[in-house]
């Protein structure tokens, strides 16, 4: 891919940028506008894509870096970021959800996989929900492959430890992507 083909390739990476914007920054303003910063500096800098990277990857490296840098500048303001909104939850249905058993089981895992430490989440995010590769979430976090690795391991422990005492050996499966 050229640089002159990363301005096509833009609108059809947004669905999930957008997504992953959410998942971390956990508010709808924050995540349009992260994104739109994200954006704004990958057209600037589209000159640094390298050749052998993925663009998903890469803009998945910038809004993350984006995030790091707005939640910095709010510590210097003294603002905190925005609490996320459960009721959020409740208005948007699972279209993959079987019967409503299912779908509050979903509601369950989201709500535990929220409470991890962001640097656990984020890797979560990147690796079981958006299909990153571990070497990819690497590059995005700017961190050794080890790391993910561990980070994703303790996450996972986490969260299934609070479903520990279940018999419904879904959880943990779907956990484990």
């Amino acid at each position: 891919m050229s640089v002159a083909d990363f301005p096509s390739i833009l609108p059809e990476l947004l669905p999930r940028l957008w997504a992953f914007a959410l998942r971390i920054s956990r508010d709808q303003h924050d995540a349009e506008d992260l994104v739109q910063r994200a954006c704004l500096r990958a057209l600037e800098r589209a000159h640094q894509l390298k050749p052998d990277t993925s663009p998903l990857s890469w803009m998945y490296s910038i809004v993350h870096t984006t995030w790091i840098n707005e939640l910095r500048a709010r510590s210097v303001r003294s603002r905190t970021s925005a609490e996320w909104d459960d009721s959020y939850l409740e208005t948007v249905a699972d279209p993959s959800a079987p019967d409503p058993e299912a779908d509050a089981l979903n509601r369950q895992i989201v709500r535990a996989v929220e409470r991890l430490p962001d640097a656990q989440r984020t890797v979560m995010l990147l690796v079981v929900v958006e299909g990153l590769s571990y070497q990819e979430a690497a590059q995005v976090l700017g961190v050794p492959v080890g790391t993910i690795m561990s980070r994703l391991s303790r996450a996972r422990q986490a969260v299934g430890s609070q479903f520990g005492t279940r018999q419904d050996q879904k959880v943990k499966d779907s956990i484990k992507g």
